[in-house]
Formats: C-alpha cells, structure tokens, sequence
C-alpha cells in the first residue's frame, strides 16, 4: 500500500491545460507550449497559502476531528 504521506492532494494534466488552452485562445497547446507552461504554472500556485486556509476552514484551533 502506498504510504499516505506522499498521496498526491491535488494534480493538474496536461489534458486540463488542453482544455483551458482550448476555450481560452481556440487550440491546444503543442509539446514546446506544454513544457513552457509545466514550469511556470508551479510556480503561480500558491499551494502553501491554499492548504493553510482550508485547514483552518476545517479544523478549528482547539477541536480535532475525529477520524
């Protein structure tokens, strides 16, 4: 089984990048363009703020949730 501390969250495709590229500018993205956008994309997710709000949406500070 796999160890729960490395299961992926959240993940984006290159089938999700399709479909915006597609109703954004009317095409997909060829492998150059995919690439390009591989890198950069990481880098405008601001996962760690992301995953400290829901948190906090979740769980209150003196309460756990029971599992």
């Amino acid at each position: 089984m796999k160890n729960k501390k490395s299961t992926i969250i959240y993940s984006l495709s290159i089938e999700d990048a399709q479909t915006v590229a597609d109703q954004e500018i009317g095409r997909e993205l060829n492998a150059k363009e995919i690439q390009i956008i591989q890198d950069m994309v990481a880098e405008k997710i601001d996962w760690y703020e992301a995953l400290a709000e829901t948190i906090h949406q979740v769980v209150k500070f003196d309460e756990a949730i029971e599992e």
